[in-house]
């Protein structure tokens, strides 16, 4: 991108106010959290669009600054309460970091007094500027909100994978999200680049056992992330068993059984960021046209589970166990088939 589109990129995601305040948050490598090249480039990455929005910034009013803080070295670990307070001193936040930093930015939308919003960078690359961030973010605030709308009326979805395995997901009592790439106001917080709806499945847990009874979240669910796909048995909304033998399965195994909110199934997602493409880099392949389930902690987008991690596979066209089909199933016993042969049918969320 050249610094003409950069810049209508930042007024239509952000529109950026006259007497705003704008900050600009990257981490550091320190003791034995060691450098990578990627990471380092991120850092100039950041100083760049620092600068870049800092001379627009004197043109229309507003002020950009940059920060740097210790890395914590894991993802959604707390960021110390001396960089929150700091944070808190801004009206937008732009987190460009190695390890993320979501959990300690998200609450700030709801604190009481702060005039706030954040987007969340998380191990973003300079190559995104030809890819991800080239889409029309109209069209993908439009198809992002139109997701939210198919799967809060749902109350299942049905996911037949290219394994020939299935995964039925429970969505009663449930709302879907979108993310579409808009982050103008106070209180919005995204994760950029953007382009998904999504929903945390129902875990029948609290008060909700008693009027629904159990999750009837069940099946297969296939983990493309390893060296060999692996499979994972799900009943009752939770990862109940690894399938199969070998390093990648004893290693899973024993990450389950160290806490039982790993197991938890989080979240449905669609990616409907039609520029985005899938690298391996999280960030983006989730936001890849199709199907995404994570497992682990939800209660930050209207599940219940608590925990300290949230992990996403991602099932595009192309992958091992993608996505084949996605059909969603509503109260009154209508269907919608969101996901047909692999792909995403966008005729649908216009």
């Amino acid at each position: 991108m050249n610094q003409k589109e950069k810049i209508k990129l930042f007024r239509d995601v952000f529109a950026p106010k006259s007497g705003e305040k704008i900050l600009f948050l990257i981490d550091k490598p320190h003791d034995d959290i060691v450098d990578n090249q990627v990471w380092q480039d991120r850092r100039e990455m950041a100083k760049e669009w620092h600068n870049l929005f800092k001379s627009m910034g004197v043109k229309e009013g507003f002020s950009i600054e940059l920060q740097d803080y210790d890395a914590t070295g894991v993802h959604n670990a707390p960021i110390s309460q001396e960089i929150i307070d700091s944070i808190c001193n801004y009206n937008l936040v732009i987190a460009m970091t190695e390890f993320s930093a979501s959990s300690s930015l998200f609450p700030l939308q709801d604190k009481e007094g702060l005039n706030i919003r954040c987007a969340s960078m998380p191990g973003v690359e300079r190559r995104m500027e030809e890819t991800a961030f080239r889409a029309n973010y109209s069209d993908v605030q439009s198809y992002a909100n139109n997701i939210k709308k198919f799967l809060t009326k749902a109350v299942g979805a049905e996911v037949l994978f290219s394994t020939d395995d299935r995964l039925f997901l429970d969505l009663r009592n449930r709302d879907g999200l979108a993310e579409g790439g808009v982050c103008r106001e106070a209180g919005q917080f995204i994760n950029f680049p953007s382009g998904e709806g999504f929903i945390a499945p129902y875990e029948g847990m609290g008060e909700e056992y008693y009027e629904l009874g159990e999750s009837k979240t069940e099946g297969i669910l296939p983990d493309n992330q390893h060296s060999d796909l692996i499979k994972y048995r799900v009943k009752n909304n939770k990862i109940v068993e690894v399938l199969g033998k070998g390093e990648n399965v004893e290693k899973m195994c024993k990450f389950f059984e160290k806490d039982d909110s790993h197991r938890n199934i989080a979240e449905l997602g669609i990616g409907c960021n039609p520029k985005a493409i899938v690298t391996g880099n999280i960030l983006e392949d989730e936001k890849v046209s199709g199907l995404h389930i994570a497992y682990g902690m939800n209660s930050q987008f209207g599940g219940k589970v608590k925990s300290d991690m949230h992990q996403d596979i991602c099932f595009p066209k192309g992958l091992p166990g993608a996505a084949k089909t996605l059909t969603l199933f509503n109260e009154d016993g209508s269907t919608v088939e969101l996901i047909t042969d692999g792909e995403l049918i966008y005729d649908l969320l216009k």
